[in-house]
């Protein structure tokens, strides 16, 4: 049995990932009944306190708080400043209006009004009621904007005494700001009028200070001269760093041709012309041939022979005509000895190729050298240049803004003498009222408004409590939950029954064998056919054994053992499930197989081996163990010698051995069967195994090769729940068998 260990760290490792949407969505389903008990809770509540409140009432004015002065526009585009030149003291801004609107002063005015028709009323209880803030409006684009126009609301529980109180503190803010408005525009004037000859002096003196720089230093913008040498500057420099390069790389590569050439470029360039020369290379061909006549007739004849002194006085002749047809290709001394004048011209057109490359390498270095030196010298040109303008734009920065300062100060206080005057002409205020105020409407309680706020607010407690009850509850609700628990592979998911009806049983003929109800569906076997594989594709070794394990008992884990068996048979494989539960034996009752004799016979006894029965389920046969009678010490029995040889034995003579065992936490029976097989399985029944459990259960197996495990009774599993309705006889089936199990 091949066995591969499992890694400790990744068991005992809980991946923990934020919880999406998903997964939140799926605790608020599964916890509803208490997100709609605090819901309805909540709305109970807000309902009740919307009969018992006593109504309230509103009403509301809006006025335009902006003197004349301020904001007003020059054919929709330029800006008066005029404000800018009032009394200093004095704030224009909406905070500062506001602020000054709820003022005890101008409170105690309107108390003043109103005491005559309510005696009751003072400044604290005005104050409390009445309320003032900004209108929001929209600009061209959309976007919201504050706009200079106030709302005044006010709240009490007489309709008639809102619009009462609104219309004193109406005509309180109207007397009040033509008052203060009179007073700001001939502050104002004042003021401006000072302070024109000053600002009138200084335009002068900047223009005159401008002009006499620019005569001095010949200079029309220094800004923009600057920049126009500093970015030929920059350009020079580009240019030199590109041609650093150029020249680095021309260099290397003239290195590399000369060490390929074995030559200088001018011996390449002489090499190159005599091997490109016909008379030359003809020249060659003939002494080569008269030298290897020469070396035949040494073979024959000495030194001293005619025929060699012939052919040595003819080579001589030969090498004295090619040395002078060198001469007359390539010019005098090119060739520096006698052997470079029968070698120089035996050149391939590679070497030609290379040699033109040389040559074309060196002229482009020198071109390159002689580029570099001549942009040294413009960079050293611009240099000196721009050395010079730093003084002049400093000069240059100091004096330009304060003639652009000073001449818009004087346009801006000759324009608001101008408008001011006319205000002071036609009695300096312009008040405006955007709306009265009317009889006060009706605000509280609202049971619309009250029972939206039931709605967040009971969602907002409900949703709270779901999230902390679920923190609280250790289950396992998902076979996602599942994946992030345990560091193993998730071999498949098995859909949840529906309840089973007492009404919907049916009676089994002979032949037809008695299985738990998932098994009598096509969809489900087709499933477990998927786990199968799952299973063999896990492994690079044939799995001969197999322990079908979970850590609580009502899992699933027997049905899931029966339901691989038949998956394994399917494909054609001998199959033997064995139940080694021998403490509380489910598999031959779910079967209707007599348990007189099982594993526990064989493991006591020293009989042959099968006592096994063949059982035949959908066109499949398994040869089945039962469990047998129990025993005193089912530990002893699992961990003995005999059970050991037992499983080597079922192996050779089957091709799967499927191992039904007992529950894992609180026993060692589990551990001990798995321990005998070449790996298990561990079946994990969702809303009943626990986080704490199956991870108690996965270091328990830690030791033993675990394949993966499978997810048992997931809900809402649409991929499977249309194969409920596949015939009637397999709804009587499900109904019948759901009932014999439970």
């Amino acid at each position: 049995m091949v066995r591969i260990p499992m890694n400790k760290d990744s068991l005992a490792m809980a991946t923990e990932q934020e919880a999406g949407y998903g997964q939140l969505l799926s605790v608020l389903i599964r916890r509803r009944f208490l997100l709609l008990s605090v819901l309805f809770g909540v709305l109970s509540i807000a309902t009740i306190l919307t009969l018992i409140t006593k109504p309230t009432y509103k009403s509301s004015m809006q006025l335009l708080v902006e003197p004349n002065y301020q904001g007003k526009t020059d054919q929709g585009q330029r800006k008066t400043t005029e404000s800018e030149f009032a009394d200093s003291n004095v704030e224009v801004d909406i905070a500062t209006q506001i602020n000054l609107m709820s003022s005890s002063i101008l409170l105690q005015r309107a108390v003043s009004l109103l005491q005559p028709e309510y005696p009751d009323i003072d400044i604290k209880s005005l104050r409390k009621s009445l309320t003032l803030s900004p209108v929001q409006g929209q600009d061209g684009t959309g976007k919201k904007v504050r706009t200079k126009i106030v709302e005044v609301l006010y709240t009490d529980n007489d309709p008639q005494r809102t619009q009462n109180v609104l219309n004193a503190m109406q005509q309180v803010y109207q007397d009040y700001n033509l008052e203060q408005q009179k007073l700001r525009l001939a502050k104002g004037l004042t003021f401006i009028n000072e302070q024109l000859p000053v600002i009138k002096d200084r335009v002068n003196q900047a223009e005159n200070a401008l002009e006499l720089f620019r005569e001095s230093n010949n200079l029309i913008d220094p800004e923009l001269q600057a920049k126009a040498l500093t970015d030929a500057l920059n350009n020079v420099k580009q240019e030199q760093r590109t041609n650093r390069n150029q020249i680095v790389q021309t260099q290397s590569r003239l290195h590399n041709l000369q060490q390929q050439l074995a030559s200088t470029p001018r011996n390449a360039l002489v090499s190159s012309r005599l091997s490109q020369s016909q008379r030359y290379q003809n020249l060659l061909n003939e002494i080569q041939k008269t030298e290897l006549a020469l070396a035949q007739q040494r073979l024959r004849y000495t030194d001293s022979s005619p025929q060699v002194e012939l052919l040595l006085s003819q080579r001589d002749t030969q090498r004295e005509l090619l040395q002078q047809e060198m001469q007359t290709v390539v010019g005098e001394n090119a060739i520096a000895s006698e052997e470079d004048t029968t070698t120089a011209g035996e050149q391939g057109q590679l070497d030609i190729n290379l040699a033109g490359e040389l040559v074309e390498a060196q002229t482009n270095l020198v071109s390159l050298q002689a580029n570099a030196q001549s942009l040294a010298n413009a960079e050293q040109h611009l240099s000196a240049e721009i050395q010079k303008f730093p003084t002049l734009l400093a000069q240059y920065n100091r004096l330009l803004p304060e003639v652009s300062v000073n001449r818009e100060t004087l346009q801006q206080l000759m324009t608001a003498r101008q408008e001011l005057g006319l205000q002071l002409a036609r009695g300096g205020f312009d008040w405006q009222v955007v709306e009265q105020p009317g009889i006060g409407e009706q605000i509280s309680p609202s049971i619309k408004r009250n029972l939206l706020l039931g709605v967040v607010v009971g969602l907002t407690l409900g949703c709270f409590a779901t999230f902390i009850r679920e923190a609280v509850d250790d289950a396992v609700h998902s076979s996602d939950e599942l994946k992030k628990q345990v560091a193993l592979p998730l071999l498949g998911l098995i859909p949840e029954l529906p309840p089973a009806k007492p009404n919907g049983l049916i009676k089994l003929n002979k032949q037809q064998t008695q299985v738990l109800p998932m098994l009598c569906l096509q969809s489900f076997r087709d499933a477990l056919d998927l786990i199968y594989k799952n299973i063999r594709l896990l492994t690079a070794f044939p799995v001969k054994s197999l322990a079908v394990t979970s850590a609580l008992a009502g899992e699933g884990k027997t049905t899931l053992a029966l339901g691989l068996a038949i998956a394994a048979a399917r494909l054609h494989q001998k199959v033997l499930l064995i139940d080694t539960d021998l403490r509380r034996p489910s598999l031959h009752k779910q079967l209707e197989l007599s348990n007189d004799q099982g594993l526990s016979t064989l493991l006591t006894s020293d009989r042959a081996l099968p006592c096994q029965r063949r059982i035949q389920l959908f066109g499949a046969q398994i040869d089945v163990l039962t469990s047998g009678p129990t025993p005193v010490d089912p530990v002893q029995l699992l961990s003995s010698s005999r059970m050991k040889e037992m499983m080597l034995a079922f192996e050779e003579e089957y091709d799967l051995v499927l191992l039904d065992t007992p529950p894992v936490l609180g026993r060692v029976d589990a551990i001990q069967t798995a321990s005998f097989c070449s790996g298990a399985i561990l079946v994990a029944r969702i809303d009943r195994v626990t986080r704490t459990e199956i991870t108690q259960v996965t270091e328990m197996l830690s030791r033993t090769n675990v394949f993966g495990v499978i997810a048992n009774a997931v809900a809402n599993s649409p991929r499977y729940s249309s194969t409920y309705a596949e015939s009637p006889r397999s709804r009587f089936l499900l109904n019948h068998l759901a009932a014999v199990e439970s």
